[in-house]
């Protein structure tokens, strides 16, 4: 005789809509700021995140991480975020849910063509008051690149750009290499 499954019963109002969010099909979403925004991506904007992705590829495996789009939680905030590309240490990838901000060695986010503001503003402010300790804007709209550092939660302290396509943009420790946004 199989379980029967186990009722979900919310501990608040912002575990249920994160609970929802997580189960929306057959899409993926997120919160921003608790709005739920469906997270499909265009080509162009793909061929960007596979860049960065190739750019960081070889340092990426000598860390032992993990590039990808997996889900960040920001708990007691009406947010849950999937970033364009997250690197993460591996040992933090076997277990089922979300990581946080804080877990991440760099979140990077790709401008799309209808709403740069929210990665420009909203996302750079929560990824540093999550202490994410590296967060690279592309800018596809100002056709930039911006590196922000050193979080805290008034925002971040450090920042390197914009700068504009083309331009190598240097990524710090853990990763010191030299980016190349010629491509983007």
């Amino acid at each position: 005789m199989s379980a029967s499954p186990r009722a979900y019963t919310p501990d608040s109002p912002e575990a249920a809509l994160k609970y929802a969010v997580q189960h929306i099909q057959p899409d993926r979403a997120q919160l921003v700021e608790g709005t739920i925004r469906p997270v499909s991506r265009s080509w162009s904007h793909e061929s960007t995140i596979d860049c960065v992705r190739a750019a960081i590829g070889a340092t990426v495996a000598r860390l032992t991480c993990v590039s990808g789009r997996g889900d960040l939680d920001l708990p007691g905030s009406c947010n849950w975020y999937i970033p364009d590309l997250a690197v993460v240490p591996e040992a933090l990838t076997t277990g089922a849910g979300a990581l946080l901000p804080q877990q991440t060695l760099l979140v990077v986010e790709v401008t799309d063509e209808f709403d740069g503001d929210t990665d420009r503003v909203v996302k750079r402010r929560r990824y540093a008051e999550f202490n994410a300790p590296l967060y690279l804007l592309v800018d596809r709209q100002e056709r930039t690149c911006t590196l922000f550092s050193a979080p805290s939660r008034l925002g971040y302290t450090s920042t390197n750009g914009p700068h504009p396509f083309g331009t190598p943009l240097h990524l710090p420790a853990p990763f010191d290499l030299e980016l190349d946004t010629s491509d983007f």
